[in-house]
């Protein structure tokens, strides 16, 4: 039996908080580099849906605890946020479900829902990641719950683990869900509420699992918004490590107070004794004071888990949509084979608005995997494989 799959408790008091020890992204300026950092791109034959009638969006792979995807029968299990498909896609969010499919020779294969009907203790599921514990057998699915079963949709957000374990036909068999940790209002903002501009919500999800080689603790990461702080833009890099059989708060790693909202999707992968952590960021979510980089994949770079972090080629840029289709992907994600992963959004515009021309909502919107990319990795620097 593995220690995730021992009682996990919320384990985190308030308390006063000095923020002076968090390493801060604060850029002096973002541009993409055609070729390194920018990202090709999508055409009309890069849309191939996987499952006729359902939006897709964020995906992660069950991974190894190490970090490695699993392949198991010859195949790769993903799990996707899903949706029906709306007339406005933006609707999707109201609707979430975490969706499982595989990939193999013979292409994707639809599993259904990952969770069953009524398990989930949201009223939507966001995203998460998903481990194959080193037994070999047991699943850990972690993920967020966006509301509460039976109550009014909204943006509260909190943050569960289903435990399960790995059959046949992939991760299932979920025989409990249990919430991680709760945001402590000092370090983290409680975020619980009811409607809010896109964008702008606070943010208390996106849970990652991560193995840090150097000392054997297994930590959570996750998307947070500054507990100190109540400017608009506030995003931060959380922290969680379990300690026994408890997960327990740790002060935020990176924050993007007067920067950024949303440090999304945040995860680390190490290569080269070096630690990358990696989140996902758009351009409305810059606060209007700070300088603006593109909808893409961003990182920090530092020789430990605990820092000191410093931004990934100066501006903390990776991977950025390119300028004459800024939405046309999002939701990066990095594998145990540095290949990158994302959806594909708003793609085609060739400079058209929503407001002269609603249908575009609709008609441009992917709602299916991106084309897969690679990185390169060389110490602070992370670039695009050509």
């Amino acid at each position: 039996m593995t220690a995730i799959e021992n009682s996990l408790s919320a384990a985190s008091e308030p308390h006063g908080f000095d923020p002076g020890g968090v390493a801060r992204w604060h850029p002096q300026s973002i541009a993409a580099v055609p070729g390194q950092t920018e990202i090709a791109l999508i055409g009309a034959d890069d849309v191939c849906p996987v499952i006729p009638g359902i939006d897709l969006w964020d995906s992660w792979p069950l991974a190894h605890e190490d970090g490695r995807t699993v392949v198991h029968g010859g195949r790769q299990y993903w799990f996707f946020l899903s949706a029906p498909i709306f007339p406005d896609p933006g609707q999707r969010h109201d609707h979430a479900r975490i969706r499982l499919a595989s990939l193999g020779e013979d292409g994707w294969r639809d599993h259904g829902n990952a969770m069953p009907d009524g398990f989930s203790p949201g009223t939507r599921e966001w995203a998460g990641s998903a481990v194959l514990h080193d037994d070999g057998a047991s699943v850990s699915l972690l993920f967020t719950a966006a509301g509460r079963r039976g109550g009014p949709p909204s943006f509260e957000q909190r943050l569960f683990v289903a435990r399960g374990v790995l059959g046949v036909d992939g991760p299932g068999q979920w025989s409990s869900v249990e919430e991680l940790v709760r945001a402590d209002d000092a370090r983290y903002t409680i975020a619980a509420e009811a409607s809010g501009k896109p964008g702008l919500i606070k943010a208390f999800r996106d849970p990652a699992w991560f193995f840090d080689p150097a000392t054997g603790q297994r930590h959570v990461l996750f998307t947070g918004s500054a507990g100190w702080s109540d400017h608009d833009y506030n995003g931060v890099v959380g922290i969680a490590t379990l300690r026994g059989t408890e997960w327990v708060l740790g002060d935020p790693l990176v924050e993007a107070v007067g920067v950024n909202n949303e440090l999304e999707r945040a995860h680390v992968v190490v290569r080269g004794g070096r630690y990358y952590l990696f989140w996902s960021t758009q351009t409305r979510t810059f606060a209007p004071e700070s300088v603006k980089g593109p909808n893409g994949l961003y990182a920090m770079v530092a020789e430990s888990l605990s820092g000191p972090w410093r931004p990934v080629n100066g501006s903390g840029l990776v991977a950025g949509n390119p300028a004459a289709e800024p939405t046309q992907g999002y939701s990066w994600w990095v594998t145990g084979e540095d290949e990158v992963w994302s959806f594909i959004d708003h793609w085609g515009m060739q400079g058209r608005s929503f407001e002269a021309q609603p249908e575009l909502l609709r008609a441009q919107f992917g709602g299916t995997p991106a084309p897969v990319f690679r990185l390169v990795f060389a110490g602070d620097s992370v670039t695009i494989a050509a």
